[in-house]
């Protein structure tokens, strides 16, 4: 059912039907040919002006100026803002004034999109200026901007709250230029990280999305049904498994960019839908992993910002390599002055407690000893900083260490006081793997709603052998929050997930 019109928007179905009674199409079917940007006029103009005495320039209308029978408006392309000059005689020569004297000053709004001709000038206030000679109507907007008006001139407001930026992200495009930088950032980095993917021949493959089993993390699944199998599936909250089948199969090194859908909470460092890369080469172990983590960060940052320390909220964040390296237990022994590394699931409860780190019944000793990390060193890590050799209860899928007992060949990277990425020497003995499933199992009959369920079908590939192998998810959307110095994962995503939007129409 449509909503009741403003009255703005009553005004702009009234133009709209008046420029079809003056048989004026306001969204034309065919093309317009452009062949400048607004930023390449701004940046070559001054050195030449010789330069662009015959252009054509399409863009949002998104500032007026009407002056008589000369008027100034600024147009909007993909690239930025540019002046405009419109003069009555110029584009209705002749007797016939009605597309300047009807249509420009009476029916064209804020938020209109124009393509014209012209030549450009500077005027005599210094700005650079497109003098139009002709001017066609490309597509009429029924909705006003969010602008407010100070006497003749048009002054945009930031579009600020959150909420409606994220529910509106096509208007937050339009009227705040440097979300737009946000996203073209967020796609030089992924670019970025695929070059450095593809220069040492590793293989970009997909692999599926509806999964009839989930794993490869500790999380919950969403839950779907698959009518015509009459089957359950589930959204995957990983490709790990997957991807090891593909190095079981013989592949040295393949990677993925993936949707992963976990049905948990959501805050500014989580949304239910994310993006991650997942890397796995054969013959690899997770020290190897490490320096390759730092090489590729590294790159794109100087892909993206063309050198290796950045502005992150309020602080300079440095990617140069090397980063530090702390064990899990060095860390929290560094950060609270205690040695966990002894402890059963006892003495890690009541020195939870002592640390006032709240913990519950269902978690058992690989989840006491995360909660007190989370809580107590994972915030004071702002540089890059590796956290490695896990103990095995937090690691189902990860590789016993090769010297120390109880303890599996991982690493976390933690920059901003936030995981970054988390990798593995892979474990590849199946029967230890159907031991660390079945653990899992138990600590789901304790009520843990994230521990991993029994894949039976990668325990079988297992068992065909699998090479030793370095693996590495790597959070796209936390990478981008930070080469970007955004503070929300909201911030970094087009269309994040909102609740339901309860306010009238």
């Amino acid at each position: 059912m449509e909503h009741a019109l403003s009255e703005q928007e009553q005004i702009r179905r009234d133009s709209l039907q008046e420029l079809l009674n003056l048989g004026i199409d306001p969204y034309p079917p065919e093309t317009f040919a452009v062949n400048v940007s607004a930023a390449e006029i701004k940046q070559k103009f001054p050195e030449d002006n010789s330069l662009y005495q015959d252009i054509s320039i399409a863009g949002r209308i998104m500032n007026r100026r009407i002056m008589g029978a000369a008027s100034f408006a600024e147009i909007q392309d993909e690239t930025g803002r540019i002046q405009i000059y419109v003069k009555r005689d110029e584009i209705c020569p002749g007797e016939d004034k009605t597309l300047y004297n009807t249509v420009f000053k009476r029916h064209l709004d804020i938020g209109d999109i124009i393509g014209i001709t012209g030549y450009v000038f500077i005027t005599k206030m210094g700005e650079i200026t497109i003098h139009v000679s002709s001017l066609k109507l490309l597509c009429k907007s029924l909705k006003p901007l969010p602008i407010v008006k100070e006497k003749e001139d048009a002054v945009f407001d930031a579009f600020t709250d959150p909420e409606q930026r994220f529910r509106q992200r096509y208007v937050d495009l339009i009227v705040n230029p440097l979300v737009r930088e946000v996203f073209i950032k967020r796609t030089l980095l992924i670019n970025s990280m695929r070059n450095f993917l593809n220069a040492r021949q590793y293989l970009e493959v997909e692999t599926p999305i509806l999964q009839p089993l989930y794993g490869g993390a500790a999380a919950r699944p969403f839950k779907t049904h698959h009518n015509s199998l009459d089957m359950t599936l589930y959204l995957r909250i990983a490709n790990e498994l997957y991807l090891k089948r593909l190095i079981v199969g013989g592949f040295p090194g393949v990677y993925e960019f993936s949707k992963d859908f976990r049905n948990e909470g959501m805050d500014r460092f989580h949304n239910p839908e994310f993006t991650q890369m997942e890397l796995y080469v054969a013959y690899k172990d997770y020290q190897w992993m490490m320096d390759l983590v730092e090489e590729m960060v590294e790159k794109i940052t100087l892909d993206l910002h063309g050198k290796t320390a950045i502005q992150v909220g309020n602080n300079t964040i440095d990617f140069k390599r090397p980063w530090k390296r702390f064990t899990m237990y060095e860390a929290i022994q560094h950060y609270t002055g205690t040695d966990i590394s002894g402890m059963d699931e006892e003495a890690l409860r009541r020195t939870a407690k002592e640390l006032n780190v709240p913990v519950d019944p269902t978690m058992a000793k690989g989840k006491i000893i995360d909660e007190i990390f989370g809580e107590k060193c994972e915030p004071n890590l702002i540089q890059p900083t590796f956290i490695t050799d896990y103990p095995i209860e937090m690691s189902p899928l990860a590789k016993k260490h090769r010297t120390h007992e109880g303890l599996v060949e991982r690493f976390e990277a933690i920059c901003n006081g936030k995981e970054l990425c988390n990798a593995f020497s892979e474990l590849n003995d199946p029967i230890d793997q159907r031991e660390r499933f079945e653990a899992q199992l138990e600590l789901g009959k304790r009520g843990d709603t994230e521990s991993m369920v029994l894949d039976e079908d990668f325990l079988k590939a297992l068992e065909y052998g699998m090479p030793p192998t370095a693996g590495l998810g790597i959070g796209i959307d936390r990478l981008a929050m930070i080469m970007t110095n955004q503070a929300s994962i909201q911030d970094v995503l087009f269309f994040p997930q909102m609740k339901p939007d309860k306010r009238p129409i």
